[in-house]
């Protein structure tokens, strides 16, 4: 299996990348999420990891906008990784010396506390990636520039972590999807994933839509909006629920949202996470 997520080496993605597929998987590194879309579309790769939630900063825009407006490409799979950050300096570089951060905007949202309270002057600057901002850091000149990202791109690339665990909540969590011409197969325990745009604007619209997952007994996992880009005030409507599209109940589901709705998109049925397993992992002090 051949497999696109962000690169460089040593991001979170990769991270994500090697839980799915295995260490043993051929690892390809793009620059961008609408990279990796292409990377599989094209055929050179099999699939392509990509965040879609974290924990502290909610829902990943530029995958979300990818899923809904740009790719037919399905979710197949998703898995949630423990984010550490760590600041990552030149050495013999102190606090009070930086001028600029950089990192992923993800990451700078992770860590927004830590950068209000102790680099309230610093300047925050948007990188591709965690890793590459790392990178730029740890082969840069300027030892006043400082970056955010996992401690396994400072391994890497170089540089000195200067402080660790700086993200806003110790159990920052982020979700990760493989996405691929298919879907996942039914395992007995899955999600679907839907994008629905309403047929009118008038109250209780968003209720109609989503009744018939409850009447059906399934559980709602997942609901927000990101706007539809065609006018101001409208929305597309992001649900996951319980149940794989092949179940008979789910196929109902699906048909009564149907009705209600102007357009909606099935962006994949896939296997559930045992996001559980991850709670005793987030709260120890022995963290990895």
């Amino acid at each position: 299996m051949s497999v696109a997520f962000l690169g460089p080496r040593g991001t979170n993605s990769e991270e994500a990348a090697i839980a799915y597929a295995g260490a043993d998987a051929e690892m390809i590194a793009f620059s961008s999420f609408p990279a990796l879309t292409e990377a599989v579309e094209t055929g050179l790769a099999d699939v392509a990891l990509l965040p879609i939630e974290n924990s502290i900063e909610g829902g990943v825009s530029t995958t979300l906008d990818l899923l809904i407006h740009e790719t037919e490409l399905m979710i197949c799979h998703e898995l949630v990784v423990p984010i550490r950050h760590v600041l990552v300096t030149k050495e013999g570089v102190k606090l009070e010396e930086l001028r600029t951060v950089m990192s992923h905007p993800q990451a700078l949202g992770q860590c927004r506390r830590f950068l209000e309270r102790r680099l309230p002057n610093a300047e925050q600057v948007a990188a591709l990636s965690t890793a590459g901002a790392v990178k730029a850091v740890a082969e840069g000149d300027d030892p006043t520039v400082a970056a955010i990202g996992p401690e396994a791109s400072q391994k890497l690339y170089g540089g000195v972590i200067l402080a660790n665990d700086i993200q806003d909540v110790r159990g920052n969590l982020t979700r990760f999807v493989a996405v691929r011409v298919n879907d996942g197969e039914p395992t007995g325990d899955d999600k679907t994933s839907i994008g629905v745009t309403a047929k009118s604007d008038e109250p209780g619209v968003l209720a109609q839509i989503i009744r018939p997952i409850a009447e059906a007994g399934l559980q709602l996992t997942r609901l927000e909006s990101r706007p539809t880009k065609g006018w101001l005030g409208t929305y597309v409507f992001l649900i996951d629920f319980e149940g794989h599209r092949s179940e008979p109940r789910v196929k109902d589901v699906l048909t009564q949202m149907g009705r209600s709705a102007t357009t909606l998109k099935v962006f994949g049925s896939y296997p559930r996470y045992p996001i559980e397993n991850l709670r005793d992992l987030v709260q120890s002090p022995a963290l990895p």
